[in-house]
């Protein structure tokens, strides 16, 4: 019996032993949105099987109505049963691939997206393991910006109504076999941070869909809103996703080398570079959101330049210093996503850039430790430091462009992400904003 029916085994037995009431199949749209549809313990064992059909022309991105059948096919490995389910009727959830009725991969399905990406990596040898940071804020509700808190960075400031919601929160994801690092209040106020544990990016991506949901759940509990948008209070520090990322072959960090005086390899190397030359292109991905535009300007510790270095955080990378005896946590940080991207698609196009660089053995620039954002134009433009799209138009019109995101999300995710985005942006820009008014209205 391979690993697969293994899982399937202990699903079907957990299921009857802890006498599960319903299981919650999970899949997401190409914009991270978490979709789900629950069935009953007796049909757990066919759908396991065959997959259960769906209506796809529904989900964002996934189908037109002319093609419409879709199955959702569970993933045993994924199978936990949720901590915030009440007790007499126990709830648990798989993640689904999605398949088309014939069985085949579903193209459009950000889960194979990242599959067939990882597919690349493990070809050339490579497993792509990242730690995502999660930032996100409290609010009082979801109908304005009312803070929890006067906190700053690390700050504890009793009593913390805030601190009691992360430390519950860390403790249901332990419960779901979830590792939390560190959770800690962040510099703005009432923000927060949940950094996980180092682990394969596919199941890292199941991960953050989860944790979102969590975060989400015991703040509702409580009579809180959570949320992720990237940038909910002006003159505040936005949220961000940072994203630690290696590669290794089998268990050897392929990133760390003793005789480096960064302690990185050429393939190291080569994978900063590649990130570097196609953070632009990538943008519209890992920040694709109207508003995480606001969350990318000078001053509010977010990158805005294409720099890397060791111990400056105004640059897109760092990498974390090295301390003997801990080769294996040799990796860098990436510091563009935001937490309301679609980790599926956006760990994809980073391991794309990083592998880009590998296999063409792009040159890496120096590190720049100087702070950037005090640099005079002249000046970046003298190391050759280049930028990010400053909004949501020109990161779409640089993916559009780009071969290698539409090599890395394939033809149906690609075009069917450009044309969603687009849509927003034109949406956006025909708003009368509230600025406009006070600005325009009394002197035009």
């Amino acid at each position: 019996m391979d690993e697969k029916e293994i899982a399937k085994e202990h699903v079907l037995k957990t299921v009857k032993d802890k006498d599960i009431k319903f299981i919650r199949l999970w899949f997401t749209d190409i914009l991270g949105f978490l979709k789900s549809f629950a069935i009953a313990p007796r049909e757990l064992e066919g759908i396991l099987a065959d997959g259960a059909g769906f209506d796809g022309s529904s989900i964002e991105g996934f189908a037109r109505i002319d093609e419409s059948d879709m199955l959702a096919l569970p993933d045993p490995a994924t199978f936990q049963i949720l901590p915030w389910s009440q007790p007499q009727r126990p709830v648990a959830r798989m993640f689904c691939d999605i398949l088309r009725p014939g069985g085949q991969p579903f193209e459009g399905d950000p889960r194979y997206v990242l599959k067939r990406n990882l597919k690349r990596a493990s070809d050339l040898g490579y497993i792509f393991n990242v730690g995502p940071e999660l930032e996100y804020f409290y609010f009082q509700d979801a109908k304005g910006t009312h803070i929890l808190d006067e906190g700053g960075y690390f700050d504890l400031t009793p009593p913390d109504i805030a601190s009691d919601l992360r430390m519950e929160t860390a403790l249901i994801l332990e419960q779901m076999g979830i590792g939390v690092q560190y959770s800690h209040h962040e510099v703005a106020t009432s923000q927060h941070e949940l950094d996980l544990c180092y682990t394969d990016a596919l199941t890292m991506a199941d991960t953050v869909m989860t944790c979102r949901l969590v975060v989400k759940e015991v703040a509702l509990k409580h009579g809180i809103y959570a949320t992720f948008m990237p940038k909910p209070i002006f003159g505040a520090n936005g949220s961000g996703m940072h994203v630690h990322q290696s590669l290794f072959k089998g268990s050897r960090n392929a990133f760390f080398d003793k005789n480096d005086p960064y302690y990185l390899s050429q393939v190291a190397k080569h994978y900063i570079a590649g990130l570097l030359r196609h953070a632009p292109e990538i943008t519209a991905v890992v920040s694709q959101w109207l508003n995480s535009y606001k969350r990318l300007v000078p001053g509010y510790e977010a990158p805005v330049y294409l720099s890397w270095a060791r111990r400056n955080r105004s640059d897109m990378i760092r990498v974390p210093e090295y301390q003997p005896g801990k080769e294996n946590a040799t990796r860098i940080e990436f510091r563009v996503p935001d937490p309301a991207c679609n980790p599926y698609l956006a760990f994809s196009v980073m391991l794309v850039a990083g592998l880009e660089g590998i296999e063409k053995e792009y040159e890496l620039v120096d590190p720049v430790e100087e702070n950037v954002f005090e640099m005079s134009r002249q000046q970046r433009e003298q190391k050759g430091i280049g930028t990010l799209p400053t909004n949501l138009s020109d990161a779409i019109s640089l993916t559009e462009k780009s071969q290698l995101v539409k090599k890395a999300l394939g033809d149906h995710v690609f075009d069917s992400f450009i044309k969603n985005k687009k849509i927003e942006w034109e949406q956006y820009r025909i708003q009368v904003t509230e600025y406009e008014l006070k600005r325009y209205l009394p002197i035009l």
